[in-house]
């Protein structure tokens, strides 16, 4: 009696972009990334992350100062400005300056995203690989972990990249906050960056699906041998649109992490420091900008008591309080401030990470279709 030999459909087909022709319709779609293990998601994403944020340190230094700055309109400054008072009184090596922090946290916290991602991204889209609202609620439950993981790291990593930081490293940085502002100094922005992150995702992810199906309608029999562009392209717009939009809550982020949060200061010292604060800026605006960040090594004594090197104190940790502080003294242009650098930097950064992660998920891809190919031949 003859047998049919039927073989069971694969969990994942390569390439990652397929055309679909069971049917006569046109219609293109996007398979999933099926048949990988959990560590491999985990991986693939935290060298994605490292890549990233190592690649794309330098603007984010920039970001992180023009947030910082104490609200005075003499310190309206634009990128230019920035770049070029780093580069004069500090050299390439500022722009560097929190780099360990980033590399000790973008690992696990992006091994932590992706991983839980794809699970819920599985989950969720119940086979559809073009379900966006899947891919967008996937990644904001992504955020959340990976926020939790990363915040702390983020804190060290922006207090470092300040101006004249009073802090020797990473571990200096981590010892000090913990000892003189307590545990939950580093996760005082947590609420502020989930969010931001929230938004952020759903908005990268629903508009990198979208540019990605549109670039595979232009061009479906094509795709296949320019899925790396693909994925660069569409990460890149996802990028720099989902920056944009949330550029004012990563404002508020920005000065909740690099407040000076002293529990020991008592009301009266609170008092004190306000009125010297109101006298030190006055005597700022004799300066020139050139001079402005030459001062801040003579100012730490005093600035540290308000803000690492200048950046506002809260009387709490409320998004509405910085908002109010901020709109007050700068107006809402203030909440814009850093956004081209912001943008800057999330375009090439989101076309490298998903250009890395899917790059990694096809080693594995690979990786595992030869043990499949070994062990069909063994039995």
């Amino acid at each position: 009696m003859a047998t049919t030999d039927v073989s069971p459909a694969p969990k994942f087909q390569k390439p990652d972009f397929i055309t679909m022709t069971q049917t006569p319709s046109r219609e293109t779609t996007v398979s999933a990334h099926d048949g990988l293990e959990f560590w491999q998601f985990m991986i693939a994403g935290s060298i994605a992350g490292c890549v990233e944020h190592m690649a794309m340190f330098p603007v984010d230094t920039l970001k992180t100062r023009m947030q910082a700055i104490t609200s005075c309109p003499i310190q309206s400054v634009d990128l230019r400005q920035v770049f070029k008072s780093v580069l004069k009184v500090e050299g390439a090596v500022g722009l560097y300056r929190g780099i360990g922090a980033m590399g000790l946290g973008a690992g696990p916290a992006h091994a932590v995203y992706f991983s839980v991602y794809e699970i819920c991204k599985e989950y969720f889209s119940r086979g559809n690989p073009n379900n966006s609202v899947a891919h967008a609620g996937s990644g904001v439950l992504a955020t959340v972990a990976s926020d939790a993981v990363f915040t702390p790291m983020d804190v060290v990593k922006q207090r470092l990249q300040l101006r004249s930081s009073p802090y020797k490293g990473v571990m200096d940085c981590m010892k000090t906050v913990l000892r003189e502002e307590g545990i939950g100094s580093f996760y005082a922005s947590y609420k502020t960056t989930v969010l931001m992150n929230a938004p952020f995702t759903a908005v990268h992810f629903a508009t990198y699906e979208a540019v990605k199906r549109g670039l595979m309608e232009i061009s479906p029999e094509s795709v296949s041998d320019e899925r790396l562009v693909v994925h660069a392209t569409a990460g890149a717009a996802a990028g720099a649109l989902a920056a944009a939009v949330t550029t004012p809550l990563d404002v508020v982020k920005t000065q909740l992490q690099c407040q000076f949060l002293s529990p020991s200061l008592s009301l009266l010292k609170q008092r004190a420091v306000q009125i010297l604060s109101a006298v030190h800026q006055v005597i700022e605006i004799s300066f020139k900008y050139d001079k402005l960040f030459m001062i801040g090594s003579t100012s730490l004594s005093l600035t540290s008591y308000w803000g690492v090197c200048g950046c506002d104190r809260f009387t709490n940790s409320s998004i509405t309080d910085v908002i109010k502080t901020i709109v007050k003294k700068d107006g809402y242009t203030g909440l814009l401030r850093g956004w081209k650098p912001r943008m800057l930097f999330h375009a090439p950064a989101a076309a490298i990470c998903w250009s890395t992660y899917e790059a990694g998920k096809g080693f594995f891809q690979e990786v595992n279709d030869s043990r499949s190919g070994r062990s069909s031949k063994g039995s």
